[in-house]
Formats: C-alpha cells, sequence, structure tokens
C-alpha cells in the first residue's frame, strides 16, 4: 500500500480529512526516524520495536494466545 492509500484509509476510518491524515503519517514517521537517529529505540505498541544500531532491526511483540 503506498501512502496516499494508506492516508485514505487512515482518513475513511477515522473521519478526518485525507491531508490531516497523511500530515500525521508524516509526522509519525518523522518522530521515529528522529529517535532512532538519536539511538533511542522506536517502539510501535501492538506491533514492536524497531532498535538501532548499524542496521536497524525489528522485534515483534510476543502475544499470548
Amino acid at each position: 500500500m503506498k501512502k496516499p492509500e494508506l492516508a485514505k484509509t487512515i482518513a475513511l476510518e477515522t473521519g478526518v480529512a485525507t491531508a490531516a491524515a497523511a500530515d500525521a503519517m508524516d509526522s509519525a514517521v518523522n518522530r521515529l526516524l528522529r529517535m532512532l537517529r538519536s539511538g533511542q529505540p522506536a517502539h510501535l505498541p501492538g506491533l514492536g520495536s524497531i532498535l538501532p544500531g548499524r542496521k536497524w532491526t525489528f522485534r515483534q511483540e510476543k502475544h499470548e494466545r
């Protein structure tokens, strides 16, 4: 899914304008990148964490079943 499609889907599901959804996505991605570039892990609730380093890694959260 490309960014415009994702923004449109978020807009439809949340009731906000597509442009506002795209702006929110940009803000979230920029914040994640700033955290990683400063050496901090980026936590994505319900998904996992992206850990900084020479090569970024993703750790998926474990869900109890």
